[in-house]
């Protein structure tokens, strides 16, 4: 122990190490077989041929990926001075022309029979005020302002819950989920500058005819013109004004149709081609308007028969038609428990 009392100081410094013997040089060298080949100068000048090479790869990757870097920056966000537009602008105009084709044909099912196919409404003799108006579409049928009568219907408009515009949107219980909604307001407001396919309404496919939108840019009211109003109130109705009955035959056929708890009995039905038929509609849901309307696949109404409103029965006289697939559907309830497919052959 170094502390021991008594001791000189040297002798109680730590005991020294005893010497050793210096490490062997071939601790610290390679083995011999690491140097069992020559060197030679074609070798090392391969070597130095081989690392130039990769330093070379190395910095046409670097080139690649910055070079992809950029293109792709600019195929994002569009090339300067107006040389290409931005892929999001592209999308963004993609999605608007699907989104009026689309709201095209929810127009021709839903609406066409209150406001007319081209949205005339009461110029064209049917019972909804007119659409296809630039007095209203310069500012009074807004995209938000469409939206809140398509969600609560008519009192939003009149204040009156008895009102003859019904809800649409699936959320206060109509047929239209929030994305249908938008396509018919954007086709509704879609610009008259612009032409649009018309797409089968079960396929998506085009048809080959085209149609335009109804906004027009460019108009203005004239100064002091007189605001559109916002309330209509009329009669009831489905659409247009009913077809004319037919001459019908003694033999004539006639299909048997009821509704009751909002839903039609049958969803398929079968009428001899050119020839006038009948249909023997009955209403069995009181205090609920219903009708029998037979349509072509592209919403176009070719018998537009009266409503039954509430308990009753009537029957309809259908002129004849050509052979080929219909829609039978109710217009005031234009759900898929309310429609079926007429086969005329």
């Amino acid at each position: 122990m170094t502390d021991q009392p008594g001791r000189e100081p040297e002798q109680r410094l730590p005991a020294r190490r005893p010497a050793s013997e210096a490490a062997p040089a071939e601790r610290f060298s390679a083995p011999p077989g690491a140097h069992a080949f020559d060197l030679t100068p074609e070798r090392s000048a391969k070597i130095v041929r081989q690392t130039a090479d990769a330093r070379w790869i190395g910095f046409l990757a670097a080139c690649i990926v910055v070079l992809f870097t950029i293109i792709y920056w600019f195929y994002e966000t569009g090339a300067p001075l107006g040389l290409s537009t931005p892929r999001l602008a592209q999308q963004d105009e993609v999605q608007q022309v699907t989104a009026v084709e689309n709201g095209y044909n929810l127009y021709q099912a839903y609406c066409a029979r209150c406001h007319g196919p081209t949205g005339k409404g009461t110029s064209e003799g049917y019972i909804a005020p007119p659409l296809n108006d630039q007095a209203k579409l310069f500012a009074h049928l807004n995209a938000v302002y469409l939206r809140n009568v398509l969600t609560v219907g008519g009192r939003y408009v009149c204040g009156n819950p008895n009102s003859l515009m019904p809800v649409w949107a699936d959320t206060n219980g109509g047929p239209l989920n929030y994305i249908q909604v938008q396509e018919l307001i954007a086709f509704i407001r879609a610009p008259s500058t612009s032409t649009y396919r018309i797409r089968d309404a079960s396929t998506k496919e085009p048809t080959g005819r085209t149609f335009t939108g109804w906004l027009d840019p460019s108009y203005k009211p004239a100064a002091g013109a007189t605001p559109v109003p916002d309330c209509y109130l009329g009669s009831g109705g489905g659409g247009a004004s009913p077809t004319p009955g037919a001459t019908l035959p003694s033999d004539a056929v006639t299909i048997e149709i009821s509704a009751e708890g909002i839903k039609y009995d049958i969803t398929t039905a079968d009428a001899p081609a050119d020839k006038p038929f009948a249909i023997h509609f009955v209403n069995k849901d009181a205090g609920v308007d219903h009708d029998v309307d037979i349509r072509l696949a592209d919403g176009t109404v070719v018998a537009n028969n009266a409503t039954i409103t509430g308990a009753g029965e009537v029957t309809y006289v259908v002129p004849a038609l050509k052979a080929g697939t219909y829609t039978f559907i109710c217009s005031v309830h234009p759900i898929p428990q309310m429609t079926g497919t007429l086969t005329v052959k």
